[in-house]
C-alpha cells in the first residue's frame, strides 16, 4: 500500500516538474531512454545466460577471491548486477552454491557495477555518441525481429547499449540547457554537512530510479555540464550504492530464504562501505587525487575521478568484508533460518526462484526427487514388508534379515502415500512441467527433466504395487501356512536385496561394481516376468497351497519383479546420471 501511494505521488510530482519546467523533460527523458537501454541490455545477456555464463558464475564459487573476481568481470561485462543476483539467488535455492560463494559473487558485482561509471566518464561523454547510438539501435532492432534466439539476443544488447548511449547524450543536452535556466550548483552544501546532505539525496534519487547505474549516470552528466560540485557528486555516488540495497530489499520481500540473505548481506555490505567512505571521505579524496596523478587523469577531469573514486571506495569495502564473510554466512543462517515446521508434504527445494534458469530447475528437481524417495518411497517399500529401513542399509545377511523380520508392521501404504508422497509428486510434475513451457531449454536439458517426471511416475507407481504385496504379505501372516509364508520371505528377500544394491550405488562406494549388479537384478526381472515360478506349480500340485493363496502368488510373483524393475529404473535415473547440466553429488 505505501509503495503504490509513493508511486502515484512521485507519478504527480514528476507530472507537476515537467509541466512547470519543460526543460526538464530532455533530463527526464534521457533518463527514461538510459533505463529501458539498461534493461534491453540485461533481456539480451538473458539469452547467453543459458549455459556458459551459469557453468562459469558455478564453478567460480569454490575459492572467495574466483567468486569475488568472477562476479565483478561478469558484471562489468554484461552491465547488470541485477541478473547476476537473480542467478545467484536460483543458483543457492537449488543448492547449486553455498551461501559463502553467493556473497562473493555479489561483494564482486558491487565492484564490476562500477565498469558503468567510467564508461559513462570514459566515452560516454567524451565522444559524440548520438552518431554511435543509433546505427547501434538499427542494427539491434534488425537482429531483434530474427527468430534465431542467439541473434534476438545479439540484437537486445546492441539496441540496449544504443539507447544507453543515447540516454547520456539526452541527459547532456538536458544538463546543458537546463544551465542557461537554473544553476544548480548554487545549492552546493560545503563540508560535512555536504557530505551527509548530498549522500541522502543519493539515497532517495536511486530507490525512485531503482538502479544506481543510471543515478551514477546522471551524476556525471550532471558534474560534466558543471551543475553540481565535485565534492557534493562524490557523497551522492556514496548515496547511490547504498539506495540500491533499498531496492534489492524491497524485491527481497516476497522472495525466499536465499534471497532474503543475499539482500541482508547486499544490504549490510553497501552500508558498511557507505559508512566508511563518508567517514574517510577525504582521505578518499586524497587518495584519488594521487592515484589520478599516477594514472595520468587531468586534475580538472571530475568525471574520471568520480568514477575513479566509486571504484576506490567499493574495493575498499569488499577488503573490509572479506574477514567476516564466514560470520556474516553464520549469522544470515541463523537470521533467515529454513523453515523448521514444514510439513512432510512440502517440497525443500522447490521455490520460484528456482524457475529462472534451467540448470537450477534440473539440480532442484534432482535433489527433490532424490528426497522423495530416500525418505519416503524408501521407508513406505521396505515397510510394506515389514522390513526395518536400517536393516536394509547393514550389512546383515539378508537371509537373516528376513528371518528376524516376521511381524506385521501394520503398514498403511495408502495413507502413507496420501500424508508424505502425492502433494511433493505434484509440486514436482508441476515445476517440471512449468520449466518446460516457460524456459529455454536445449534438447539434453528438456530430457533430463522429462527423465526425472518418469522417475518420479514409477516411484509413485511402485508404491501402489506395494500396497497390493502388503495386503498380500500380512493375508499370508494371518493363513498360518509355511509354505505360503516361505513364498512371500523369498519375494521380500529379492525386493531387499535390490533395494540394498541401489542404498549403496547411491552411496557412491564403488558405484560401477553395484551399477552392474543392478543391470544383472533388473535383466533378471525382466526374464522373470516372462515366466511362471515353478515353486508355486509344484505347490498347487501337492495341494500344499490353496487355490486363493496360489492366485495371490501368481500375480505377486509379477508385481514383485515389476517392482525391482521400476526400483532400477528410478536408480538409473537418479543416481546413475554423471553428465548432467549441473553434476549433482546429493547425499544420502
Amino acid at each position: 500500500m505505501i509503495k503504490r501511494l509513493l508511486f502515484y505521488f512521485l507519478l504527480i510530482l514528476l507530472g507537476i516538474l515537467l509541466y512547470h519546467n519543460p526543460n526538464f523533460k530532455t533530463i527526464s527523458a534521457g533518463v527514461a531512454i538510459l533505463l529501458f537501454g539498461m534493461i534491453m541490455l540485461e533481456e539480451g545477456f538473458k539469452v547467453f545466460t543459458k549455459g556458459p555464463l551459469q557453468n562459469i558464475l558455478k564453478s567460480a564459487t569454490n575459492k572467495l577471491y574466483k567468486s569475488i573476481t568472477t562476479g565483478a568481470m561478469v558484471t562489468a561485462l554484461i552491465q547488470s548486477s541485477s541478473l547476476v543476483s537473480v542467478i545467484t539467488i536460483s543458483f543457492i535455492s537449488a543448492g547449486l552454491i553455498s551461501l559463502a560463494g553467493g556473497l562473493g559473487l555479489i561483494f564482486g558485482a558491487n565492484i564490476g557495477t562500477t565498469a558503468t561509471a567510467w564508461l559513462v566518464a570514459g566515452f560516454g561523454l567524451k565522444v559524440k555518441i548520438s552518431a554511435l547510438a543509433l546505427p547501434m539501435l538499427i542494427f539491434g532492432i534488425i537482429f531483434s525481429f530474427q527468430k534465431k534466439v542467439s541473434l534476438k539476443g545479439i540484437g537486445n544488447v546492441l539496441a540496449g547499449l544504443g539507447f544507453f548511449f543515447l540516454g547520456i547524450h539526452y541527459m547532456k543536452e538536458g544538463f546543458d540547457v537546463f544551465k542557461e535556466y537554473i544553476d544548480l550548483s548554487q545549492y552546493a552544501v560545503p563540508g560535512f554537512f555536504g557530505v551527509v546532505v548530498y549522500t541522502g539525496l543519493g539515497i532517495v534519487i536511486t530507490t525512485i530510479l531503482q538502479s544506481s547505474s543510471a543515478t551514477l549516470a546522471l551524476i556525471l552528466t550532471a558534474l560534466a555540464a558543471g551543475q553540481i560540485e565535485y565534492e557534493n557528486a562524490l557523497a551522492l555516488a556514496i548515496g547511490a550504492n547504498v539506495g540500491t540495497t533499498i531496492t534489492a530489499v524491497l524485491g527481497a520481500i516476497g522472495s525466499n530464504s536465499a534471497g532474503k540473505r543475499l539482500a541482508l548481506a547486499h544490504f549490510i555490505f553497501n552500508m558498511v562501505t557507505g559508512l566508511v567512505a563518508i567517514v574517510f571521505i577525504y582521505p578518499l579524496a586524497k587518495l584519488v587525487n594521487n592515484a589520478s596523478d599516477f594514472l595520468h587523469i587531468a586534475n580538472t577531469n571530475y568525471t574520471l575521478k568520480l568514477a575513479l573514486f566509486h571504484t576506490i571506495f567499493n574495493i575498499v569495502g569488499v577488503i573490509l568484508m572479506i574477514p567476516f564473510i564466514k560470520k556474516l554466512e553464520r549469522i544470515l543462517l541463523r537470521f533467515y533460518k529454513e523453515r523448521s515446521d514444514k510439513d512432510i508434504d512440502e517440497p525443500k527445494y522447490l521455490n520460484p526462484a528456482v524457475l529462472q534458469f534451467p540448470g537450477a530447475v534440473i539440480s532442484a528437481l534432482v535433489k527433490e526427487s532424490k528426497f522423495l524417495y530416500q525418505n519416503s518411497v524408501f521407508e513406505i517399500v521396505t515397510h510394506a514388508l515389514n522390513i526395518h529401513r536400517e536393516d536394509v542399509k547393514s550389512d546383515k545377511k539378508l537371509k537373516t534379515v528376513i528371518q528376524d523380520s516376521q511381524t506385521d508392521f501394520h503398514t498403511n501404504v495408502e495413507d502413507l502415500y496420501y500424508t508424505k508422497v502425492k502433494s511433493i509428486y505434484s509440486e514436482i510434475i508441476a515445476y517440471a512441467t512449468t520449466a518446460q513451457s516457460t524456459l529455454t531449454l536445449n534438447n539434453k536439458q528438456n530430457k533430463a527433466i522429462t527423465d526425472i517426471k518418469i522417475a518420479n511416475r514409477k516411484m509413485v507407481e511402485t508404491i501402489k504395487d506395494a500396497r497390493e504385496l502388503n495386503k498380500n504379505i500380512t493375508y499370508a501372516l494371518s493363513k498360518g501356512n509355511d509354505y505360503l509364508n516361505k513364498e512371500y520371505d523369498s519375494y521380500r528377500k529379492k525386493l531387499v536385496k535390490v533395494l540394498r544394491v541401489i542404498y549403496l550405488f547411491r552411496k557412491e562406494e564403488d558405484a560401477k561394481v553395484y551399477e552392474g549388479k543392478l543391470k544383472d537384478l533388473k535383466k533378471e526381472a525382466k526374464a522373470n516376468i516372462k515366466h511362471s515360478n515353478k515353486s508355486i506349480d509344484k505347490l498347487i500340485r501337492k495341494n500344499l497351497i490353496t487355490a486363493e493363496m496360489a492366485s495371490s502368488l501368481f500375480n505377486d510373483y509379477a508385481n514383485v519383479n515389476d517392482m525391482i524393475k521400476k526400483l532400477i529404473e528410478v536408480a538409473e535415473l537418479l543416481y546413475g546420471k554423471k553428465d548432467s547440466l549441473f553434476e549433482d553429488n546429493g547425499g544420502d
